[in-house]
Formats: structure tokens, sequence, C-alpha cells
């Protein structure tokens, strides 16, 4: 089975969805990222591990040292440049229409006719602009290749433990705890140097003191399902099938 993930930056995979891809991997799934940026405007560590200009070579090391962590096949990047953020901490998208998007990601489809794809959710989690755009391209190219089913993370459930980041228009169709493959996550995330603070700061301002990565990064991960192709049987639940008696159901 065929799996792409499709994300903005480099993290979102492991925060997101770490432990979930970890676990298809370990049942067989060829797991393959595909990051539309490499993450040139984020921050650059603390202490800082490189100078701004050098950012997306670091970043995109990262990201193969977390995709070897979670046992996935390949990692793509398509040629757009993360936007620095603002001086007010806005964010920004890294193209100005997902039109400009879905070529890429039509291309990697094509070439590599995924079973399922795993993406962004439809308010970006907490918003991020760069998600909502690799949201909308993701779904328009699995639409224009046939793909049969989208899997969007951070997808909404009544007890939800970190709302704030939480696709509110996107109920969950299943959750995954992923207490089997939590190290391997944690392990991925280790990998991202460069945002290693940007993975407790919240979580370590509400409690109001330090916060260790294990302690701020969920143990569960839900999501939600969009049919965007005709359902063939032998592959109707896909993803839903392999995890098996893993998952929730929402």
């Amino acid at each position: 089975m065929k799996i792409l993930c499709v994300i903005a930056h480099p993290d979102d995979e492991s925060v997101f969805a770490g432990g979930t891809l970890a676990l298809l991997a370990s049942r067989g799934a060829d797991i393959g990222l595909v990051c539309c940026t490499r993450g040139e405007g984020g921050e650059t560590g603390q202490p800082p591990a490189c100078v701004r200009a050098g950012l997306g070579a670091v970043r995109e090391a990262e990201l193969r040292c977390a995709a070897r962590a979670l046992g996935c096949s390949s990692v793509e990047f398509l040629s757009f440049r993360d936007p620095d953020v603002g001086p007010d901490g806005s964010l920004h998208p890294f193209a100005s229409s997902p039109e400009e998007v879905v070529p890429g990601i039509q291309t990697i489809f094509e070439a590599q006719p995924p079973d399922a794809v795993i993406t962004h959710g439809s308010n970006g989690e907490y918003g991020h602009p760069a998600h909502l755009l690799a949201h909308r391209a993701c779904l328009e190219a699995a639409r224009r290749t046939g793909v049969s089913c989208v899997y969007t993370f951070g997808a909404d459930f009544p007890d939800h433990p970190r709302k704030r980041s939480a696709n509110r228009d996107d109920p969950a169709d299943f959750i995954v705890p992923i207490d089997r493959t939590f190290e391997q996550k944690i392990s991925a995330l280790e990998c991202h140097r460069t945002q290693s603070a940007t993975f407790v700061r919240r979580a370590s301002a509400e409690a109001g003191h330090p916060v260790p990565l294990r302690e701020a990064i969920l143990r569960v991960e839900s999501f939600h399902r969009i049919v965007t192709g005709r359902l063939v049987e032998a592959n109707a639940r896909d993803m839903v099938s392999l995890l098996g008696d893993a998952i929730h159901r929402g």
C-alpha cells in the first residue's frame, strides 16, 4: 500500500501524524513525504544552528532524518520558499493560490499513484495560511489524479486534548492512540532541532515552567476522511484497514 503525506513545512509530518505514519510503516505501508517548502521562514534554533540563509538546507536534512525515524521510504520537496514570519508573528502562505501548487503535487501523484493521501486539515490546524494552502492544493491534485481518499490530520473530537490545533470543521472519523510508536515520534521530532523550542513553548507557557518534549506532545492523532474519487472495492478502506485494531472510531 502506497501512502503519501503532503505537508507545508518540515516537522508538520511528525507533529501531526508521526505516530500514525510510523505505525503504518510498521504494518507494511510504503510511506512517502511530500513537502511544499524547506521551512526557510522558520526558527533557526536556540541557540541558532545556522544562519538564516542556510536554514532551508538544514531543515531539509532534518526532515530526511525524521523520515528515517518514522520508517518513511521517500522524501520529495516542491520548489516553493517558506515566507519569513512577520515581526508581529504573522504567518503567510508560500504561494498566492492553490492553482500554483497543484501541478507539482499532481506530478508526484501521477508518478507514484497513492492508495491514500494524508495532509493538513481544512482549518489549517491553528489557521496557518500555508497549511490551508497545502490542504486545498492537495485535495485538488487528488481529485485530478483519481486518488480515492484523502485523510486530514488534526481532526476534532469532543475530548481532543489540544483544541487550539484541532480542525473544528473536520470531525474525526477515527482516532489513533500512538503509545506503540510514541518513541519513534519523539525521535522524529528530535531530528527537527531548529524547531525544538517551538514544540514546547506553548505547553511551557501554560504550565508556568519548562515542559519536556515528551510531555508536550500528544499521544493521540486523529483523522477526517474525504472521498475525492471513485472508491475501488479492493482498497475502499485502504489505510483504515491497515491500522485495524489500532484505531478508535470517531
